[in-house]
């Protein structure tokens, strides 16, 4: 099993906590991820709404990666049909050599209405923008120029001046929101993200998800084996569930009130259809064992939600990685 954090950074504009100090906070956070021995780091990019207020995870992940050196530095999603591809690939490398190779790449074709408005870019034909613009990233990492003519594309024999340092390019996650993607992306031969709170109403949907996986991996012709689902579980670790509770059930039930899914489960419901990590250190327990029963290999904490905090959401992190990875992994 894999460890690693990941956050949609939801702001508010009405609590005492600026922008400005939720970026310090979570920057600690991810020095701390990378003490606590996490995988990786992973940031959501949202637009125009307080449901996440970080437009450019490219910027932030530079700045985290000039005080970290080992953590993977992770973007959960980079939305591809909202940008030029080549200003992606140059973002996005720059990061790679910045953090010295550490760059995990996730990518999407968007879902959120009013982001497609605020760009004037067709929800429409969003999957052929993104298919076309994954190509051309692709590409340019890979350092050629690239000739194109298209209704979303006019690229002549242009090549980017900086390549990732990891070759022939980072790893590319790509993202599932709805349950029948999961194949696809597997038969696409690419590593899949997953968010259960949006895909699945029961934990052990998952499983039949990551067969779904598994069998498009087996029809894509890579002889590696599929790399592991990385699903985000919004979690939260206390000595015992009524201390997760009294902790963390506010602050959920108001990221869930104000956020922009298409469903609203607050606490009551989240815990008892399983799809999260949150609640003591037994049930937290109790809980992964079953997640990997389920063969899920790769979790991404969704601890800093609500408006936590940082005294929580660091306690938090530090329980589940010092008592809960321990007693699941054998270490």
């Amino acid at each position: 099993m894999r460890y690693s954090m990941f956050s949609v950074h939801d702001h508010y504009p009405k609590e005492d906590r600026s922008v400005a100090s939720h970026y310090g906070e979570t920057l600690d956070h991810i020095v701390l991820a990378e003490e606590l021995g996490y995988e990786s780091y992973w940031l959501a990019e949202h637009h125009f709404h307080e449901y996440g207020s970080v437009p450019n995870p490219a910027v932030f992940l530079a700045a985290a990666s000039q005080r970290t050196t080992r953590i993977g530095l992770g973007v959960a999603v980079s939305v591809l049909p909202f940008h030029h591809p080549l200003v992606v690939a140059e973002d996005y490398a720059m990061v790679d050599v910045l953090s010295q190779g550490r760059l995990i790449l996730g990518v999407g074709s968007g879902y959120i209405a009013h982001e497609f408005a605020g760009f004037g870019v067709s929800g429409a034909t969003k999957r052929e923008h993104f298919d076309e613009n994954l190509d051309v990233l692709r590409r340019a990492f890979a350092g050629e120029a690239v000739s194109l003519q298209s209704d979303f594309n006019q690229l002549d024999n242009v090549a980017i001046n900086v390549t990732p340092l990891q070759k022939p390019h980072p790893p590319i996650y790509m993202a599932a929101l709805r349950r029948e993607s999961a194949y696809f992306i597997g038969r696409q031969g690419y590593p899949m993200l997953g968010i259960p709170y949006a895909s699945v109403d029961e934990l052990d949907e998952l499983g039949e998800m990551v067969a779904d996986y598994e069998r498009g991996w087996g029809e894509s012709g890579s002889t590696a084996p599929p790399p592991p689902v990385c699903f985000a579980f919004h979690a939260y670790c206390a000595e015992t569930d009524a201390d997760a509770q009294t902790d963390a059930e506010g602050p959920f039930d108001y990221y869930v009130r104000t956020r922009l899914y298409g469903k609203s489960a607050g606490w009551d419901e989240i815990t008892q259809r399983r799809y999260c990590l949150m609640g003591g250190v037994d049930t937290c327990i109790q809980r992964l064992g079953e997640m990997k029963d389920l063969g899920i290999g790769h979790v991404a904490l969704m601890m800093d939600f609500g408006c936590m905090g940082r005294e929580k959401t660091q306690a938090s992190m530090r329980l589940f990685a010092e008592r809960v990875i321990p007693a699941v992994s054998g270490g």
